[in-house]
């Protein structure tokens, strides 16, 4: 299993660079990936978060019944959203112990390409909008800090300390 970046990691704050389709090391990251994601009892992971600057991340939002089937995003990009932004707890495995309160809008709409190098678009609203913008943040370097309005980041931050003082893990939210 990889081991998760925690914040305040710099690195979490890079852009992440483009992947060569070609590259064949993907699949195996991805699947790495997709294995650390579940141990950790999350619905998505962005490599920077196992340390990897590349733009790739694997989402699972419907694990029902014990059911694990990630879909792998090589080089995602939003490409729409709508709606009315609303606001919501995220927890994140690179900021664990805490949920910040974080307003994205409500429906995404993301072009990418899969292990094949064969381009897709995935539409979601609900958790998996959501957690395709939070994920595609990652690989812009931008955290859960940054996601979030300035008085919900002075909180959260205060929050995080405490979290880690308890030992917090990833997969724990708050």
């Amino acid at each position: 299993m990889l081991k998760v970046v925690l914040s305040p990691d710099p690195f979490l704050n890079q852009v992440s660079e483009e992947c060569d389709l070609s590259d064949k090391s993907l699949k195996r990251l991805a699947t790495q990936m997709a294995h650390t994601m579940y141990k950790n009892h999350g619905c998505g992971l962005a490599a920077p978060q196992v340390g990897v600057g590349k733009r790739l991340i694997v989402v699972d939002c419907d694990q029902e019944d014990g059911k694990k089937d990630p879909i792998v995003m090589v080089n995602p990009r939003i490409m729409e959203l709508k709606g009315d932004p609303v606001t919501e707890g995220e927890g994140c495995l690179s900021c664990p112990g805490i949920t910040v309160p974080v307003a994205r809008q409500p429906w995404a709409r993301v072009r990418y390409f899969d292990l094949d190098g064969e381009e897709w678009e995935i539409e979601g609203d609900g958790l998996l909008g959501r957690c395709l913008q939070h994920e595609i943040d990652h690989l812009d370097g931008k955290t859960l800090f940054e996601a979030c309005d300035p008085i919900a980041r002075i909180e959260a931050l205060k929050d995080y300390e405490e979290a880690k003082k308890r030992g917090a893990k990833p997969g724990e939210v708050g």
